[in-house]
């Protein structure tokens, strides 16, 4: 029985687009202070909004009412956006 040709498949090189970058300038990885700043911020929101259901609102600020909450999930939505930062 005769042998079938043996074809050799051509190497797949990805398009110019697709390839990996070479690093840069900004794809360094962020400071340390961005991930220690966002895990001070969820502690600290988590604890403000803990504290003020706890005492049933005499605390933190007594004054600010249900704006206590408000400060809580400032908190936490300022910690997403800090971590949006972070490489």
């Amino acid at each position: 029985m005769p042998k079938s040709r043996v074809r050799k498949k051509k190497v797949y090189t990805a398009p110019a687009e697709l390839r990996p970058k070479t690093p840069n300038s900004t794809d360094q990885p962020s400071p340390t202070w961005v991930p220690a700043l966002a895990v001070s911020l969820v502690i600290l929101g988590i604890a403000w909004l803990v504290s003020y259901y706890l005492t049933e609102g005499t605390f933190p600020i007594q004054a600010w009412g249900l704006w206590n909450l408000g400060a809580g999930f400032g908190c936490l939505v300022v910690s997403l956006l800090v971590l949006s930062r972070w490489r």
